[in-house]
């Protein structure tokens, strides 16, 4: 007999309204990411601009919708300039960061047409390492303003007359971390970041602006570094940053599925600097949260290591290609689930990266086709039908032992009211991996409501991984919940992710 978990959702128990950019992602100038990645001029499913098309249909299956560019750590010593203008004229350059070299056959412009086709907007990332607030300034002039001055000019003169009306700034990159080009105190990039924002504003109003929280919540200056950073930009800022990855070095699932609640407190801890800072500035604005970089990242790191150390100043060289496992997905779904909860503070997200490095999304070094590691299904389910209202849901689960987190949930789940499509989406994990769970669901507020599908993703091999042409790990429909009186019932079978879907 399966353990039993009760749960109570109700459309008044509103978390908040789910900005769609909590599903955006991240391309970065490193490894196969844009060369190899989005673009192969050459390759028969390339387009006669030489960007992949079988790639872009696969970003548009997972409706991204703003994408992170061009770094990451990449953009510490990037020098835009070298991006724009002719192609046969743009230089090569070394490039610190990865140590490989870059060509900027992809640039500015390259990019921002990939992004339109693959019906993103661009999140566009500035370099405060090595450079400051002329540069910026700079760019956005060339970015944003209509014309009639030397840098919209330029952008004119290189044959695109309409601005590119880029929005959401981000305002260096990890700059507490002493990997950092350009690494800086609090105090300095606070000052540096504010003095930014503050002459970028006056160019254009209109634009909003990320500063860079602690790297990860592991670093030494965490908490003290966003108190710091916040105190001198929280009139400017319109969202502080979080970054974090997890790995599962030691081998222990059942530890590493209880990651995301590490996820969950590091979220706490930071709005929690973000409140305390606005009472300190006695400022009525909310400052709001984007985790413009989470994912699992691990499998990779000694051939990255032995690669950048042994093998430096190639192009496009393989890096952070981690093929994923079954359990990677989990963990995936789980870190949406605490997105999602978290929805009235993190309004902006970015799975890192899409394409080749640690992505749901590779493609075939020898020139194959593009293909969909086991993480791209639980983010697509969530892009797809995690729009609308989040709803507050009240569980009783049972727990399970864990040797380095104490007793967890077996069951971790969010609700999705679409109130436009009158549509509810569960989404649940069950995180236990040797038993099964019945969830019962008190869903009598969706009154007239019926079942539409209860899908999962689940596998007997917890290392099982996708490859090109081999997709081991994929979604599947099944008959596993039924809908009597307002009641929900659902089995949710051990190590599985649950995406259950009612509607009118």
């Amino acid at each position: 007999m399966s353990k039993k978990a009760k749960m109570m959702i109700d459309r008044s128990f509103r978390i908040a309204e789910i900005d769609d950019r909590i599903y955006g992602s991240f391309i970065e100038h490193l490894g196969r990411a844009v060369y190899d990645g989005i673009y192969q001029p050459g390759h028969p499913m390339s387009d006669k601009n030489g960007f992949r098309k079988d790639v872009i249909a696969l970003v548009k299956e997972l409706n991204v919708p703003i994408v992170r560019y061009p770094g990451g750590n990449f953009v510490s010593s990037f020098n835009w300039e070298d991006s724009v203008g002719p192609v046969d004229q743009r230089p090569h350059r070394i490039e610190l960061a990865w140590r490989s070299l870059e060509t900027n056959e992809v640039g500015l412009h390259e990019f921002s047409q990939w992004a339109k086709a693959a019906d993103a907007e661009v999140m566009m990332a500035l370099n405060l390492g090595t450079r400051g607030i002329a540069d910026a300034c700079n760019l956005l002039e060339y970015c944003n303003h209509p014309g009639g001055s030397k840098y919209s000019d330029l952008r004119i003169s290189h044959g695109q007359k309409e601005p590119y009306e880029f929005k959401t700034w981000c305002l260096g990159n990890e700059m507490d971390g002493p990997w950092q080009m350009g690494h800086k105190t609090a105090d300095e990039y606070g000052r540096l970041a504010a003095e930014t924002a503050r002459a970028m504003r006056i160019i254009d109003p209109s634009v909003e602006f990320v500063v860079c929280g602690s790297s990860n919540k592991e670093m030494p200056t965490f908490a003290t570094w966003e108190d710091t950073v916040l105190s001198h930009t929280y009139e400017f800022a319109d969202y502080l940053s979080l970054h974090t990855y997890y790995g599962n070095r030691s081998g222990n699932t059942n530890d590493f599925l209880a990651k995301s609640n590490d996820m969950d407190e590091f979220i706490h801890t930071v709005t929690s600097i973000c409140d305390y800072v606005k009472a300190k500035k006695r400022s009525e604005k909310n400052m709001y949260l984007s985790f413009d970089e989470w994912n699992v990242w691990y499998h990779s790191n000694e051939k990255d290591d032995d690669a950048m150390k042994n093998k430096p100043w190639q192009v496009a060289p393989p890096l952070l290609e981690d093929i994923y496992t079954f359990e990677d997905a989990l963990l995936v779904g789980l870190m949406l689930i605490v997105l999602l909860r978290h929805s009235d503070r993190v309004k902006v997200a970015c799975l890192a990266q899409l394409i080749n490095v640690i992505a749901p999304i590779m493609t075939d070094a020898n020139g194959g086709g593009a293909w969909r590691q086991t993480i791209f299904y639980p983010f697509m389910h969530a892009s797809r039908y995690g729009r609308g209202a989040a709803l507050f849901p009240v569980i009783d689960s049972p727990l399970h032992a864990t040797k380095d987190h104490g007793d967890v949930t077996d069951i971790e789940s969010i609700a999705v009211y679409n109130e436009e499509k009158e549509e509810v989406t569960i989404f649940a994990v069950n995180r236990n991996l040797d038993e099964d769970v019945t969830l019962v669901t008190d869903v009598r507020s969706f009154e007239g409501y019926s079942l539409k599908e209860h899908i999962v993703l689940e596998n007997d091999d917890l290392k099982a991984v996708n490859g090109f042409g081999q997709e081991k790990v994929a979604p599947q429909t099944v008959n596993r919940s039924v809908l009597e009186d307002g009641t929900l019932t659902s089995d949710i079978h051990k190590a599985s992710w649950n995406v259950i879907r009612l509607g009118k």
